[in-house]
């Protein structure tokens, strides 16, 4: 139901197609991601957390850990810049670790053959990094943690609608009853974008979506595909990609 098909869309999907991994960085992080969230509190699978307040507890120290907390990282302590990196691959859920991976395993693959390896490497953990510390910075003085990669899946989409504007995304609309619809890229990511920015305007500080991190991934994403590829950038075949409804 949901994933890349392939087709006469370039090297990336004729290498999934004949079944050899084509992003081995994004199946890396993908690994990485969901090997954590398994070996942490959140999943319940661990039992050294415990059960019931125990592990309620072990949650709250363990994202307070690795996740980034806006006052922290402005109080001048040194260990807490490195927050915006640790808290990449922390989830807070098994929804949220499974749409996060989603997103990244449908737009990812195509955008790392694009890019290289290690460059999209690079571009996923900086542009991940400075979403998260876009989103503190806006919050300063909250308290509250942050976690999860949605701010660098929202730069591979960023990357994704410059690099691959025409490829065909097949979206699931709620108030369309679920409906599967077919839309370029062009259409589909500036519209999801949109309403990353709507949401944010109205999301106040505290537990929830941190909408501005999308905003700012994706805006980084785009400019940093527009400023290394410009023009030659777009793959003028249409590709193909399917995405879900879920949130990165």
């Amino acid at each position: 139901m949901i994933g890349t098909r392939g087709g006469t869309t370039g090297t990336a999907i004729e290498r999934l197609t004949h079944g050899r991994p084509a992003a081995p960085v994004t199946y890396t992080l993908i690994a990485v991601c969901c090997l954590v969230f398994f070996v942490g509190p959140a999943s319940g699978l661990n039992p050294e957390y415990g059960t019931g307040d125990q592990i309620l507890m072990a949650q709250r120290a363990y994202f307070a850990r690795w996740g980034v907390i806006p006052a922290d990282l402005f109080s001048g302590n040194p260990a807490a810049l490195l927050t915006p990196a640790t808290a990449l691959f922390v989830h807070g859920s098994w929804l949220h670790l499974l749409g996060n991976v989603l997103f990244l395993y449908v737009f990812g693959i195509m955008a790392e053959e694009r890019m290289g390896r290690v460059h999209y490497a690079l571009f996923y953990l900086s542009c991940g990094y400075l979403a998260l510390f876009g989103y503190a910075l806006a919050h300063a003085d909250s308290a509250e943690t942050l976690v999860g990669a949605s701010g660098a899946i929202s730069a591979v989409l960023g990357a994704f609608l410059l690099l691959f504007p025409k490829a065909r995304v097949t979206s699931l609309f709620p108030f369309l009853f679920f409906l599967p619809l077919r839309f370029p890229a062009w259409v589909v990511l500036p519209f999801w974008a949109t309403l990353q920015w709507l949401a944010a305007r109205q999301a106040h500080q505290g537990p929830g979506v941190a909408y501005l991190a999308h905003v700012v991934g994706f805006s980084l994403g785009f400019l940093y595909a527009w400023g290394r590829f410009g023009r030659t950038a777009r793959v003028k075949p249409p590709a193909t990609a399917t995405e879900g409804d879920s949130q990165p």
